[in-house]
Parts: C-alpha cells; structure tokens; sequence
C-alpha cells in the first residue's frame, strides 16, 4: 500500500472513530502525526497547567455567565418654534445592578451645531446624543438628563429613537421597554414614553 493511501485510510480512521465517538459519549483520540513531524502532543491526555482539561493546551477558560438586568428607559419630548426638550429617565428592574449604561437617543432632524449637552451625555453625530445613566442597583432609578436643544429651522415635527447603546455587559430578556419611537408634533405639547 502506497505511503498516500496509508495516510489517507489514518485520516478516514481518525474521522469516522470521531463521529462515532461524538455521539456514543466516549473519549476519542485524536489521529496520530502523519508523518509532517510536528506532532506538539496536543491530545495526548496531558493536562497543562491551568486548563483544566486532558488536551486542552492554550485553551482559553469558559467566558463568565452576563448577569442579567432589565433596564428601562421613560420621558418626554417637546417640539415648539425649533426648540427641542427631551427628559429620559432609566431604570433598572434587576435582578443584577449594573455600573452603569448609556442611552441613545437619535432624532430625525438635524440638529443645530455648535450646542452644550449636559456632562454626563456627549454628541454621537449631527442626530444623536449619548447621555450615561451612572450606577443602576438593581429595582433602581437614574436621576434622569434634560437636553435643551434647537433643531435646523423649524420642523412641523421630529420623531425621537429612544435605546439602549451600552448596558454593562448585562443580558436583557426583556429590551421593548428600552426601545420607544416617539412622534412629537411642534404643538408644544409633552409627548410621553
């Protein structure tokens, strides 16, 4: 049997005691070197320090389980003569407490330039704003951000997207109540979310 074959039949050997051991619930041993001289003894049922496992060199250690909160954001929007007044408020309704997380909020109209935000938010783009919540204990609340902002020209309305951007690595099962559109005609009234 030529050299060629050989390592092929090994190969095919190797792969098939593998399937077959994957679904029996018996440990498989990988296939042997084949000849390339390079064999590191990777799979050899030597442990290496730190790992944990037979076979495992350079395995990295299982990624820790994200604690899981619920956070929430609610507030208002006020369009009238060009002059835009957002609250937002974010809560936490646990069970974890998070160290903090970051609201997006993203308009439809341009807005002016050249505008302040209050310190705890920053400008994403023309269009959008990051503000932090600072630290949520879980069944917690946010003191809240008010933005004083002017929209270019005068819009007849402008449509707010309110979302989470960060949340400290928590998992969320239940995001819709971070995620709200709000239409808010230029009538001076409060539209809430």
């Amino acid at each position: 049997m030529s050299v060629m074959r050989r390592s092929l039949l090994v190969v095919v050997s190797a792969v098939t005691a593998v399937v077959m051991g994957a679904g029996s619930g018996t440990a498989v041993a990988p296939a042997p070197d084949m000849g390339t001289g390079t064999d590191t003894g990777a799979g050899t049922g030597t442990r290496t320090a730190g790992t944990g496992a037979p076979g495992t060199a350079g395995a990295a250690a299982p990624a820790p389980i994200a604690p899981e909160a619920d956070l929430a954001h609610h507030g208002q929007v006020v369009l009238r003569d060009g002059q835009l007044h957002v609250w937002v408020g974010s809560e936490n309704h646990g069970p974890s407490g998070l160290p903090d997380a970051t609201v997006r909020l993203d308009f439809s109209v341009p807005l002016a330039p050249g505008q302040e935000v209050p310190p705890a938010c920053l400008w994403g783009g023309d269009r959008t704003v990051l503000c932090r919540t600072g630290e949520l204990r879980a069944g917690g609340r946010a003191r809240g951000v008010a933005l004083d902002l002017r929209t270019l020209g005068t819009p007849a309305e402008v449509v707010v997207d309110v979302d989470t951007a960060w949340n400290g690595g928590a998992s969320d099962r239940n995001p819709e109540n971070n995620r709200h559109r709000v239409l808010a005609p230029a009538t001076g009234d409060p539209y809430v979310f």
